[in-house]
């Protein structure tokens, strides 16, 4: 059994998988599940686990290169925003939420959480250790 990091094994397994230049969507509850990439559902209960839970957990265990956002989170969820802001500071992908849909069928992994708040996120990039 781990002792550390992510206990979830189908989400820790998937991880695992993961190669350069693959996507992970991190979503909320309400995102469109799109049929296609491999989905690791976390969510519980409205609000658990929350978005920024999942996202630094996932940050904590991935190489990340790049992430886009919903450009719709600036106006609607301010609390996402400011976390999207201080994990990626060295900047984020702003697209519209239809975009980000239409991007999340292109992932390989998609996470979702049971963030309650709308436009909780974000595609992430997958990038090397060296």
């Amino acid at each position: 059994m781990k002792k550390a990091g992510i206990l979830n094994r189908h989400l820790s397994g998937a991880l695992a998988e993961l190669g350069h230049g693959d996507g992970v969507l991190v979503c909320d509850a309400g995102m469109p599940i799109p049929k296609g990439p491999r989905v690791v559902d976390l969510a519980f209960r409205a609000g658990v686990p929350s978005f920024e839970e999942v996202l630094d957990g996932l940050l904590a265990e991935l190489v990340v290169e790049g992430a886009t956002a919903a450009s719709e989170v600036r106006g609607a969820n301010r609390a996402a925003t400011a976390l999207l802001d201080a994990r990626f500071p060295d900047g984020l992908d702003l697209v519209s939420h239809e975009r980000l849909k239409e991007l999340s069928a292109g992932a390989r992994l998609i996470v979702r959480t049971g963030e309650a708040r709308p436009y909780a996120n974000v595609l992430l990039r997958c990038g090397v250790f060296f």
